[in-house]
């Protein structure tokens, strides 16, 4: 399956070589940190001057092992020295509370050389109605102690309303050039005519039925470490003690079952454009598989008061999702109790062609650097 062209992304006119200063928290440290990194590498692809200052690096071991020409990672609550660039962009990633210190340096650098930052909000991803409206809004600080300063709110989305997703120039140009036949292969020159499914989940409640349903077709499952590789085990054993059997974590009838090691961001790509159908949580995987073009299921980070059954059903109508997917979205995000039923080839194909259908509408907009870039110098 080839990806359409994408279009040729509008020049930005923003000034080169800019130092930008990125604040991320990390509370899933596949996500947070994920998106914060692209971000980064993005930037920095593109001439800009990176420092990522977070509170938990240690995902960027196995998700960025190279590291990034342009990008220094820095510890929460770092001071810049003294011969360092000063400020020009900060950006606080998913109001995550820029450390107070470096704030307060910030400030005397301003006051002292007259220089100013423009300070941007990176806003979670959503679908809902609110984003449109909130897009690009100013939101003077009154503590702090930048109190006096603008913080400007930037969301990423889906329409031409807001600021796009995160996507690399030449994302698309290698996802045609990728063979995922020859994946496979090198992966498991044993395996059969089977579907090959990739798991990135938290704790869904349908999974032991999945992959119940799973055993009973040619399956390769491709569990991600973590969370999703300690439910599909919990699952594997629920299964067991149900029927009374005990059996190998690794296969079931005709499921074969591959827990996967850490892998940097690219490699995580590569799998999402091999796989049949892409179960994926948080935010970076979901546009991951959004660019991916593959049938996606996407498990939503839950949240107590059920904030996210609104923002699932947001996505899913901007998906222009048919029943079968709105259906299996509710069950696997545990929106109801209905039984799970695993899709059928033609049911993949029209999931297939809707996830098609929004990748191009999305390529009808600028990516979400390009944009910010166009921001920044409009406002500096």
């Amino acid at each position: 399956m080839t990806p359409p062209r994408p279009p040729a992304p509008a020049p930005s006119t923003a000034p080169a070589g800019l130092q930008w200063d990125i604040f991320c928290r990390v509370i899933d440290n596949f996500g947070d940190i994920g998106v914060c990194w692209r971000l980064a590498a993005n930037l920095a692809a593109r001439g800009q001057q990176v420092r990522l200052w977070t509170d938990d690096a240690s995902a960027l071991v196995w998700l960025a092992p190279q590291g990034c020409p342009g990008v220094s990672v820095r510890p929460w609550g770092g001071r810049l020295a003294a011969e360092e660039a000063p400020t020009q962009v900060l950006v606080e990633a998913f109001g995550c509370d820029i450390a107070p210190e470096f704030l307060a340096q910030s400030a005397e650098i301003s006051a002292t050389t007259g220089q100013k930052y423009l300070w941007i909000n990176l806003e979670y991803l959503s679908a809902e109605g609110y984003v449109e409206r909130c897009h690009r809004l100013p939101s003077p600080v009154r503590d702090s102690a930048a109190a006096g300063g603008v913080k400007w709110f930037f969301y990423p989305g889906f329409t031409l309303a807001t600021g796009g997703l995160l996507r690399e120039a030449d994302l698309l140009q290698r996802h045609a050039r990728f063979d995922a036949a020859a994946w496979r292969h090198s992966r498991h020159p044993e395996a059969r005519q089977e579907r090959w499914i990739s798991l990135f989940c938290y704790e869904p409640p349908a999974l032991p039925a999945l992959l119940q349903q799973c055993a009973e077709h040619p399956t390769r499952l491709l569990v991600t470490p973590g969370r999703a590789t300690a439910a599909t085990c919990a699952a594997l054993q629920q299964i067991s003690e149900e029927n009374g059997t005990e059996g190998p974590l690794d296969k079931r009838g005709q499921l074969s079952i591959s827990y996967l090691s850490h892998c940097p961001q690219a490699a995580f790509d590569e799998m999402l454009w091999a796989c049949d159908l892409n179960l994926v949580r948080g935010e970076d995987s979901l546009v991951r598989a959004l660019w991916a073009g593959r049938p996606l299921v996407w498990h939503i980070y839950p949240q107590h008061d059920n904030a996210h059954h609104g923002k699932l059903h947001a996505f899913l109508d901007w998906l222009q999702a048919p029943p079968s997917l709105r259906q299996f979205h509710a069950t696997w995000n545990g929106l109801d109790d209905a039984p799970i039923a695993l899709p059928d080839e033609a049911t993949l194909a029209q999931w297939a062609l809707c996830v098609q259908a929004a990748r191009a509408r999305l390529l009808a907009q600028d990516d979400l650097v390009t944009q910010i870039l166009g921001f920044v110098n409009e406002k500096r």
